[in-house]
């Protein structure tokens, strides 16, 4: 009796985290800068939710749990953290910026803004969101996209730096429009 209950608290589990995983990545990603760190700060997180969920009381939020347990993630790997200098937020800035994250969230201002961003990047020209996919989901090195476009690394820089402005504007119109 034992190993069904198990097993349905594995299944469980299982399908709260995948139903909530990009989500959960993305507040991570928007706490810490280095896309590396934030994936192992997301992998440690999920063990800890794992070796946790026996206290997780089914039918609650799982999504604002398991944020807190990354949080907590977050904390820790800035402490143990010495190599990376730059980091100069405070554990209490952190803190604020965790809170603004979880409004947005309940707000699903995130939702809203990527739905906006998908209409925007439609309005792009062919070539300009193969230059957006080259450089953000590819992950393309700036002068490996001067090199397949055939520009200048200058002039890939000063197209991106271009395209992330309108991107912006197009977006915040978007928002204000749909919230007028």
């Amino acid at each position: 009796m034992a190993d069904s209950n198990d097993n349905e608290r594995t299944e469980a589990f299982l399908r709260l985290l995948s139903e909530h995983e990009r989500k959960l990545g993305i507040y991570v990603t928007g706490l810490i800068a280095c896309p590396q760190d934030s994936q192992d700060i997301l992998q440690e997180g999920k063990i800890v939710m794992w070796r946790q969920f026996e206290n997780f009381e089914l039918g609650t939020n799982f999504a604002a749990w398991a944020r807190k347990i990354l949080f907590y993630q977050i904390l820790a790997y800035r402490r143990r953290s010495k190599r990376d200098h730059a980091e100069t937020l405070s554990d209490r800035m952190l803190e604020m910026l965790s809170e603004e994250s979880e409004s947005a969230i309940r707000e699903q201002r995130w939702e809203k803004r990527e739905e906006a961003l998908v209409q925007c990047v439609t309005k792009l020209s062919e070539e300009h969101r193969e230059i957006l996919q080259m450089r953000y989901r590819d992950e393309s090195s700036i002068e490996r996209i001067s090199h397949r476009t055939e520009r200048t690394e200058g002039a890939v820089y000063r197209l991106l730096s271009r395209l992330r402005k309108n991107l912006y504007q197009c977006v915040e119109k978007k928002i204000q429009s749909a919230s007028a």
